[in-house]
């Protein structure tokens, strides 16, 4: 019996991070902890944000060098990697050895990649995450975050990064959770904007967001397309057997005009528009519309 009170007692001991950034989301992981049982110290720039997670049951660090030596793995979420070279540079280098610093702040590939050699110069271990859920999903099943580093060091702290969310590791690389991150916001905010200045037309013509919300979720659905065109984009097959570029032309000049005429900036479906056009321009009128992803990727297209 008192073997496995000093187990339990041992491995509670090793229940503990630091979380640094106190945002949405880093108050919403440093909750996940503590609710999880974990010792959580915490630090931010304005400490009035720690105010209601000390109530809780966090520490409040006194200093940056303070709330990263106060354990061996950190987890920062921060706006960019800009404000994380600004926080991490006022504590002494020696701070960071042997840290294992899990930075889900979002920025691009290469500076993640900059970062984790950064790190690794001041003794540290840099574990790149890409989050893909809203602070509310932090701690809720089916949550999911891209992670990439060394696969070992993940594995050392999975329960700790699972109490966050679920783990998809894409490789080695500390860029290409970024990476995937980084595509992944691409086509939100795409998708989004796309749905929004639909709703601007519906709008314009008395339709309600509630009314039109069936509607949308059907539409915004693009898991069949998905699944048809990725093996044709993967197999560099762009026959236009199902749809052509030049069909969509005519069908995005038709939503161009209708929004004009509703009195609503055509801007968003004109963009789009003019890289159908290039593509068209290209040689690609009778092909498929994934010839696109060629059109994309040549930057002298436009």
């Amino acid at each position: 019996m008192l073997n496995r009170a000093f187990v339990l007692a041992k491995e509670s001991s090793r229940m503990s991070v630091t979380v640094i950034g106190l945002g949405p989301m880093g108050q919403a992981m440093a909750a996940a902890y503590l609710r999880a049982g974990y010792e959580v110290t915490v630090w931010n720039r304005s400490p009035a944000k720690a105010d209601d997670l000390v109530t809780q049951g966090a520490r409040r660090a006194g200093s940056v060098e303070e709330a990263l030596t106060a354990n061996d793995l950190v987890v920062l979420s921060l706006t960019d990697y800009d404000a994380m070279y600004a926080i991490l540079a006022q504590a002494p280098a020696a701070a960071l050895a042997g840290r294992t610093v899990v930075n889900l702040t979002s920025d691009t590939p290469d500076r993640a990649r900059e970062a984790a050699a950064w790190l690794a110069e001041r003794g540290a271990v840099q574990v790149t995450g890409g989050v893909q859920v809203p602070p509310p999903g932090i701690g809720t099943p089916g949550a999911s975050t891209y992670y990439s580093g060394p696969e070992d060091v993940i594995e050392k702290h999975r329960s700790a990064l699972e109490v966050l969310t679920g783990i998809e590791y894409v490789g080695a690389d500390p860029g290409l959770a970024a990476l995937y991150y980084q595509i992944g916001i691409d086509m939100f905010w795409t998708g989004l904007a796309g749905y929004l200045h639909g709703q601007a037309v519906a709008e314009a013509n008395g339709i309600s967001a509630e009314r039109f919300l069936p509607h949308a979720v059907k539409t915004m659905n693009f898991q069949y397309f998905l699944e048809f065109y990725a093996p044709r984009i993967a197999a560099g097959d762009h026959r236009g057997d199902v749809d052509r570029l030049a069909m969509g032309v005519a069908s995005l000049e038709h939503v161009v005009h209708t929004a004009r005429a509703s009195g609503v900036d055509p801007a968003l479906p004109a963009a789009v528009l003019d890289v159908f056009r290039r593509g068209v321009a290209a040689g690609h009128g009778q092909d498929s519309l994934t010839s696109l992803v060629g059109v994309l990727k040549d930057q002298r297209a436009g």
